[in-house]
């Protein structure tokens, strides 16, 4: 019985040795070296925590310049790892917050084509049916009645329609139908324009040029009227050759259309040209969109 006591109390006092030598290896590490064995053990133990000397580290901790934490940044890494996980409905939550909230963040730029990208594959989707209803023809409609009622536009009626031109309707054929009841913003600072639902932002489109002496001060209008140009002459979308041609959108009192740019337009045209130009498949994605009577607001703040 003795034996057992002393051999329990020789486990006991190993134990203890080991703690002690342990923590007083974990001081010499993270406080301070020691010397004697330790300092064989560890001649710098400062390289080993990759610490900064005691009097760097006490500066970095008064100073008042501390690190910046781009917050859209933070939502932006977020948002890519909810894409990787194939949460899109989540991603598309905080790259839209970032849009909405963070316009300035480096990382908005890209957040707003992610964003809209994924808002045109819905909006523009004929199997996504949210925000679509189907018209059933009465006699006496007509294309041009149905998209008035449904305010929409006749472009909208084909596309969702698959229609390649307005042929003849029958009473009891049906359509699909979305109300276009979007709102455009230009902002020739920032050479972009994007179309809106509400507070909600759908799509952004970059501004290719903006011609010369085209007055551009802040201001609220709305679509006057849409067509396309072929040839020198306007064309209606129910006419031969419109879906080939270059789309515009031009504004209620307001001079400045927008228009599809031609890269073969020479230098000395552009000089000449007022409006401000998308690129050709820009301006048919925006011309499909729109109809006439949407609100449009030009916002160019001063310098």
């Amino acid at each position: 019985m003795r034996l057992w006591f002393l051999v329990k109390l020789v486990a006991l006092f190993a134990v203890l040795g080991v703690m002690g030598f342990t923590a007083m290896f974990l001081y010499h590490i993270l406080v301070a070296p020691m010397g004697g064995v330790f300092e064989k053990l560890i001649p710098n133990p400062t390289e080993i925590v990759k610490k900064e000397p005691d009097v760097d580290f006490a500066k970095m901790l008064d100073s008042a310049e501390l690190p910046d934490i781009d917050p859209g940044e933070k939502a932006f890494q977020k948002a890519h790892e909810l894409l990787a996980l194939d949460q899109y409905t989540e991603a598309r939550e905080k790259l839209a917050a970032i849009v909405n909230v963070f316009p300035t963040s480096p990382s908005a730029p890209i957040a707003r084509r992610i964003v809209g990208d994924m808002n045109m594959d819905e909006v523009l989707s004929t199997a996504h049916r949210e925000g679509k209803t189907v018209h059933v023809v009465k006699r006496g409609d007509s294309f041009l009645g149905i998209a008035g009622k449904n305010k929409t536009s006749l472009d909208m009626i084909m596309y969702l329609n698959g229609m390649f031109e307005l042929g003849n309707i029958q009473p009891g054929d049906e359509l699909i139908v979305m109300p276009l009841e979007y709102r455009l913003l230009i902002e020739p600072q920032r050479m972009a324009v994007s179309i809106w639902d509400g507070g909600r932002f759908l799509r952004e489109y970059p501004i290719i040029r903006i011609g010369s002496g085209t007055p551009l001060g802040n201001q609220k209008t709305a679509i006057e009227s849409k067509g396309a140009m072929l040839g020198g002459k306007r064309l209606q979308p129910q006419a031969k050759g419109y879906r080939g041609a270059a789309k515009y959108i031009q504004f209620t009192k307001v001079p400045v259309p927008l228009l599809a740019d031609d890269p073969t337009t020479s230098d000395d045209d552009k000089e000449g040209a007022r409006g401000i130009f998308l690129s050709g498949p820009d301006m048919e994605e925006l011309n499909l969109l729109t109809r006439a009577g949407n609100e449009v607001e030009i916002r160019n703040p001063k310098r």
